[in-house]
């Protein structure tokens, strides 16, 4: 083969690159979209109301579903709250979804504190997820996020004012959730006109569900899960989370740089709040030893009292045995001399007695002679 072959050959080889005007990476949403589907989502809702206001159902009709849950009860001595997490699946995306009800809410004569239980479960899963987040091997995305992301408050629809448990509980929860809605929830179907629909029907007539004239269902599902679910996702983790991560790590001792302040070292926090820790349990330990010693002296002088107190006791038993006895005993010889002073008053009588016998029958012998 010749020169002059191969270099044609080498030509017909080689393969020109050119940049054309579409370079890629506009697919990106696209791979976030993918991503995020493969994933799968989670969702958590807190239902705060009375028992038998229609939390149940509002959420079987805001999923179209059935979940199974089990029947509130009106003797609830306390408040509690039980979450239950059901995996739903809508086209291709997956919802992890967590309906956390109040058990007992507002049933209890003593309401001051029934708002607490759920502001400190909505407390505990931000502190849980910060457990997570301070782990040095920490997998966040596979631990199930179950801070709370929107908290719907039932009302009842007496048409009178708000009770003073609904002011003071939407109050505190203020500033960890809200937004008011007038909401119709139903998983019936009704006949109106020709068709079927979702209602709840009344002596005085029906109330459709997802007619927007009748109820605001059709705007707070629009809201909540097909336009906002993520903001509110979103919110959740970088509003009210974050609120509770700052406040949490200003308690534990970390603070931010600034232009004017020394460099942040993770080492010296820790082992200042170390020494602090070390000094506070110091400190405790000394509070407790010396209250144990405090408590023995007490102990010490409660039983001296006590046993002092038995001394006196068995001092005066026993003075009382003796005066008792010493009076049984004067007694027994005031009974001796009577009975001895019997005795000899007894042998005087029959003494005399046998002499006064003897007397008379001698008189009657020397009359009895004379006659003979």
């Amino acid at each position: 083969m010749a020169a002059n072959d191969i270099d044609v050959f080498a030509n017909e080889e080689k393969r020109n690159l050119e940049l054309g005007g579409h370079v890629g990476f506009d697919s990106l949403p696209d791979q976030l979209v993918s991503k995020s589907v493969a994933q799968g989502f989670s969702f958590n809702i807190l239902c705060v109301g009375e028992t038998g206001i229609g939390k149940s159902t509002l959420m079987n009709t805001l999923f179209n579903t059935t979940f199974e849950n089990e029947e509130g009860s009106h003797y609830e001595n306390e408040v509690h709250l039980r979450p239950q997490t059901y995996d739903l699946q809508e086209s291709n995306v997956k919802l992890k979804l967590t309906i956390v009800q109040t058990v007992g809410f507002g049933d209890q004569i003593n309401k001051e504190e029934s708002y607490k239980p759920i502001l400190e479960y909505i407390d505990a899963q931000f502190e849980s997820y910060l457990e997570e987040e301070l782990k040095i091997k920490r997998s966040l995305l596979n631990c199930h996020d179950t801070r709370i992301h929107i908290c719907l408050y039932f009302i009842a629809p007496t048409g009178h004012s708000l009770k003073s448990l609904d002011l003071v509980t939407m109050k505190k929860l203020d500033s960890k959730t809200h937004l008011p809605f007038a909401v119709v929830g139903s998983v019936e179907d009704v006949k109106v006109g020709n068709k079927m629909v979702k209602a709840r029907l009344y002596p005085w007539g029906s109330v459709q569900v997802e007619n927007e004239n009748h109820c605001d269902f059709v705007k707070l599902r629009e809201m909540l899960l097909r336009v906002n679910m993520e903001d509110l996702r979103e919110q959740t983790h970088a509003r009210h989370y974050e609120l509770y991560r700052r406040c949490k790590l200003e308690e534990m001792g970390f603070k931010d740089t600034n232009p004017d302040s020394h460099s942040f070292s993770l080492q010296e926090t820790y082992e200042a709040k170390r020494k602090e820790f070390l000094v506070d349990l110091q400190r405790k330990e000394e509070e407790m030893r010396q209250m144990f010693v405090n408590k023995v002296k007490e102990t010490e002088a409660e039983l001296k009292e006590k046993e002092k107190e038995l001394h006196d006791r068995f001092e005066q038993l026993k003075r009382m045995h003796q005066d008792e006895k010493k009076n049984l005993e004067e007694k027994r010889r005031e009974l001796e001399e009577e009975m001895n002073a019997f005795n000899r008053r007894k042998v005087a009588a029959e003494t005399l007695m046998g002499q006064t016998l003897q007397g008379c029958s001698q008189p009657f012998k020397k009359d009895k002679d004379k006659k003979n």
